[in-house]
């Protein structure tokens, strides 16, 4: 049978790059090295129908989009510090006769909410999570690397028909971060709800809101100090397998649509789509080739700021990403390329083509 405990680990280093379309041409080395530690508390203490987990990150390294000067990123590694930190460390109990679940801890939002699974290979980061949800807060939502405390309720099966919530501190922080895990909820609590369907398509859409307001990019008080706005906003995605036959390559799609206030960060929404296919060789099992599309919207606030600072914005930051990767064992290699239009939001600035190699080094 299955063990009372488990845990598994891997190790990703990634060589990425601006080889076209920058001042400056440069490469970053930048690692992340995942370990986690899953229980069966029923088997192990007799508490019915609890498990827990635990995972630790340490990234190093350097600072790709430093070079590359992007608003939504190139690597979904890259960290503003290195360090190491506790990433999740939640128990979920399965209530009505597991037919739901709570969840609390430090806890990752992007591990339940705006998640597509076709997407996962993809390096750039907003295949992740929506740049108009990851950009804000008063330090960035609940997501890698930093997490905070959560609560998270559910009906149904991930699988099958499901609804979520889950309420999380708005301040991000855990150990191993600078100030460590709030417990004060000064700045108040994201909320966010998700229901999903799936079948041979799954589909979901979610929204999300900050109990706090948060300084507004443009509007001002009478005394000069930012007006606080609320930060919200409402996404969709839709994923599934679109040709599946025996011994041939299988293809699954994926596309993401998601909006926001545009009040406090600079994106208004964004959308991402794409492509997945696995076992592109026959004799290559583990072969996989992805590409993604993806745009992050930026805000009409944005760009009136950046008009009187002389900066023509865009109407949105793009890419296009390929990459492909294989298993050799215990390491799978994988090449990437991205072509960015719009780098920054700038109208004026030439598209960037960004070149890497990632190594992921499994060792569960």
């Amino acid at each position: 049978g299955e063990p009372v405990w488990t845990w598994g680990s891997a190790y990703t280093a990634d060589v990425i790059g601006v080889v076209d379309g920058t001042p400056s041409r440069a490469g970053r080395f930048l690692d992340n090295l995942d370990i986690a530690l899953d229980g069966d508390l029923d088997r192990q203490f007799g508490w019915r129908g609890a498990r827990v987990h635990v995972s630790l990150l340490a990234n190093g390294g350097g600072q790709p989009n430093a070079v590359a000067q992007t608003l939504e990123g190139v690597d979904n590694i890259e960290v503003g510090s290195p360090g190491v930190r506790l990433y999740e460390a939640w128990v979920e109990q399965a209530l009505v006769g597991g037919r739901g679940s709570v969840l609390a801890g430090l806890y990752d939002v992007n591990s339940e909410f705006y998640v597509t699974a076709a997407s996962d290979q993809l390096i750039a980061p907003p295949f992740g999570i929506g740049s108009e949800l990851a950009a804000t807060g008063p330090n960035g939502p609940a997501i890698f690397p930093s997490t905070s405390l959560a609560i998270r309720f559910r009906l149904g099966d991930p699988e099958g028909r499901y609804a979520q919530v889950a309420a999380v501190n708005a301040q991000a922080g855990t150990i191993g971060d600078d100030g460590g895990v709030d417990t004060t909820l000064d700045q108040g609590v994201l909320y966010l709800a998700e229901a999903g369907w799936s079948g041979p398509i799954r589909v979901a859409v979610g929204g999300w809101r900050y109990s706090e307001g948060q300084d507004d990019i443009r509007d001002v008080l009478a005394g000069g100090d930012p007006a606080l706005s609320h930060a919200q906003g409402a996404y969709a995605v839709v994923e599934g397998t679109v040709f599946e036959a025996e011994k041939q390559p299988t293809v699954r799609a994926f596309m993401r649509l998601g909006v926001s206030d545009g009040d406090t960060t600079l994106f208004a929404g964004g959308w991402q789509a794409g492509l997945r296919v696995d076992s592109v060789f026959a004799a290559r099992p583990a072969s996989t080739l992805s590409l993604g599309f993806h745009e992050g919207v930026l805000s009409d606030k944005a760009r009136a700021n950046a008009k009187e600072a002389g900066v023509r914005l865009a109407r949105a930051e793009g890419g296009i990403e390929l990459t492909y990767a294989d298993t050799f064992g215990p390491v799978t290699l994988q090449p990437n390329l991205q072509w960015i239009y719009n780098p920054g939001g700038d109208a004026d600035r030439a598209p960037l083509l960004t070149a890497g190699v990632r190594v992921i080094l499994a060792l569960h």
